[in-house]
């Protein structure tokens, strides 16, 4: 390949040209949605969409990393179902767009992901563990009448669950929520000195 295809490295052809599956995925959420189970607004998380995914990663130069976690969800999905874990840098290249609609009630999201590497034959996925999670997706092995559908459908899975992180993660920025679970549930409490009586003096 002389490095120009490119594997398992950031490159702007892959993003340009893709590589593996490109994957399109988009949905509406209700205002209401939005506001009761997301505990945010349309208005905040467009804002935060276009200050964080794409002003923040084009001031970064980022190459395909304009969005906010896409490599956890493909991460995950790739080591659960015997994929390449490597090629993450390259299947992660995400682009997450938000905008409001209908009269701004609403909120639309997309992730576009040109160069999703994936297979349901070979490699890790006959492991006893990652092939059961292939089946449970109905798509372990070739397909038996269409070459590459297994694999098609398997790169859907992987926009569809790197879009739900998508607004889960930015509704958690968005609602401030975030910062505040971590400092709840995930900072250690800082250790304390025992008091100075309590301390031995004594030397061996």
């Amino acid at each position: 390949s002389g490095n120009f295809c490119t594997d398992k490295k950031p490159s702007a052809i892959n993003w340009l040209d893709g590589r593996g599956k490109s994957v399109v995925a988009e949905a509406t959420i209700p205002g209401d949605i939005v506001q009761n189970v997301l505990k945010t607004s349309v208005a905040a998380l467009v804002d935060v969409n276009i200050n964080k995914n794409l002003v923040g990663s084009a001031i970064a130069g980022s190459i395909g990393g304009f969005n906010a976690h896409a490599s956890n969800i493909v991460t995950a999905i790739f080591i659960a179902t015997g994929q390449d874990p490597a090629q993450n840098v390259e299947s992660s290249n995400c682009m997450t767009l938000m905008e409001a609609m209908n009269d701004g009630k609403d909120l639309y999201i997309s992730v576009t992901m040109p160069s999703i590497e994936v297979g349901t034959v070979g490699g890790g996925t006959h492991l006893p563990a990652q092939s059961a999670c292939l089946d449970v997706l109905k798509v372990r092995g070739a397909h038996p009448t269409n070459p590459g559908a297994n694999a098609e459908q398997l790169a859907r899975v992987v926009a569809g669950a790197v879009l739900a992180g998508e607004l889960s993660l930015m509704s958690a920025l968005a609602a401030g929520h975030l910062v505040r679970s971590h400092m709840q549930h995930n900072r250690k409490q800082q250790a304390t000195a025992p008091p100075l009586d309590k301390i031995s003096m004594s030397h061996n």
